[in-house]
Order: structure tokens, then C-alpha cells, then sequence
């Protein structure tokens, strides 16, 4: 029995998410797990560093999968590339440890989450950001998320999980950036694992306050209620990306 481990590269805009789901006819996982037993005459189950949302993306995710096979780690890209659907690209499949684990071996993970703020939306990137045509205040966006770094109770940006109920709300955000490139701004956020819409609940906050609804200090005091009902609205799903997934 062998272990790989795969790094994937998938548009979730036409996908109910990463996960498997009773009543969810087209998932990632389910599309993967679909070429993977076509290939290996058997059902393969998949495993991820982590669900992502309806309609959220990514650059880097990382699964594995075992199986009995002596076919190499570059045929079987190569098989499943040619199987998949457009919207998913292995980027890699590599023989791993044989007790890698996807989800419970990872150390650190990065999202992006790109805002477009200008008057117009964008008939090309309108799959992959946020358009908020109102005005926003870069500088205190800035500085505002300075109060998320460290290690903190993230019960403010976190929605309830209802499959794991009574999760440890405390996460360490080891780094987050905010930059401006043209239009667009982009957020990059890492740390050591995410709550339910975690990302999407920092950046609506984020612009709600950039924006004039809440005052400067808003984050702070948030964090210290721990209480989502103190925090603004979740950012649309298709702004967020995730990057990579470290080990």
C-alpha cells in the first residue's frame, strides 16, 4: 500500500464546495475520487488539508490518497489530468510517507482574498474577487488588521460548525498583508488552521470598517467580546483563494 500525496489546482465557482456532501451531485473530492477509482479499478478515497466553500478556490490544496499500484507518481498525474474535468489540475502527485496525513500533518496554511474597489465591476476577474464600489480607507484596513496577528480567540470571525460543535476557537495568525495592486486589493493571511469562514468573516469586517461602518479599534474590541454577533458580514466566497498548505 502506497501513500501520495497531491497538490491541487481547482476553480470553485461551478463546485458545492471541497467535501462530499449527501445531496451535492459536483464537489472536488467527489470529482477526484471519480477518476482516482476509474483509474484503479476500485474506489479511492480522498482525503484534504481541509474543506473549502461553495465557490471558493485554489492555488494549493493538498490531499492524499493510497492505493496498491506500481504505476509511478507521474502517470498517474498524468492519468488524472487527462480525466479530470477544466476546472481541476494536479499540479503534482508525489509518493509520500506512508502515514502522511493530509489534514491532520498540516502546519501552517495561506489564503489570499482579492477585493476589487472601483466604480465598475470586472466582466473578467468578476469569478475570483469581491467588487465593492464604495471608497475604502487602505491605510486603516492596514492597521486595523494589525490587532489579528499573534495567537488569539478567533470566536468573533468564526460562524458555528454545526459537525464539530464546541471547537477550540483559539488560532495563530502568524502573517497577514495587505496590498494594493491597481484596483484590486489583496489580502494574504497564514496561520496554523482556520475556523468555519474564518477568512471570509475577517475580510467582511475588514472593509465594513475601511468603509466607515465601524470605527478605528473595532477589531480589537471584537476580539476581546468573542462573539460573532460583535463582528461585520462574511465576504462573497468567489474573492477567496487558498494558496499553499505547508508541512
Amino acid at each position: 500500500m502506497k501513500t501520495f500525496k497531491l497538490t491541487i489546482e481547482y476553480d470553485g465557482t461551478d463546485f458545492n464546495g471541497w467535501q462530499v456532501q449527501t445531496n451535492a451531485p459536483r464537489t472536488v473530492q467527489g470529482e477526484i475520487e471519480k477518476v482516482l477509482s476509474k483509474i484503479f479499478k476500485k474506489h479511492i478515497a480522498v482525503v484534504g488539508s481541509g474543506r473549502t466553500d461553495t465557490g471558493v478556490h485554489a492555488r494549493g490544496q493538498v490531499a492524499h490518497f493510497r492505493a496498491v499500484t506500481a504505476m509511478p507518481a507521474d502517470e498517474i498525474q498524468r492519468a488524472m489530468n487527462y480525466n479530470l474535468p477544466f476546472d481541476i489540475v494536479i499540479l503534482k502527485v508525489e509518493e509520500a510517507e506512508k502515514d502522511f496525513h493530509a489534514q491532520l500533518d498540516a502546519c501552517w496554511k495561506t489564503y489570499s482574498y482579492t477585493i476589487l474597489n472601483r466604480s465598475c465591476s470586472s466582466a473578467l476577474n468578476h469569478r475570483y474577487c469581491c467588487f465593492f464600489p464604495r471608497r475604502l480607507d487602505f491605510a486603516l484596513m492596514r492597521k486595523e488588521a494589525k490587532a489579528l496577528v499573534g495567537e488569539k480567540d478567533f470566536r468573533s470571525f468564526a460562524n458555528i460548525d454545526r459537525s464539530r460543535p464546541g471547537r477550540n476557537a483559539i488560532r495563530t495568525i502568524r502573517a497577514l498583508s495587505i496590498r494594493k495592486r491597481g484596483d484590486f486589493i489583496v489580502l494574504t493571511i497564514e496561520a496554523d488552521g482556520f475556523l468555519y469562514k474564518m477568512v471570509r468573516n475577517i475580510v467582511g469586517t475588514l472593509i465594513e470598517i475601511a468603509s466607515g461602518r465601524f470605527p478605528a479599534g473595532s477589531v480589537k474590541a471584537m476580539l476581546q467580546r468573542k462573539d460573532r454577533r460583535a463582528a461585520g458580514l462574511a465576504a462573497p466566497p468567489q474573492g477567496l483563494c487558498l494558496e499553499k498548505v505547508d508541512y
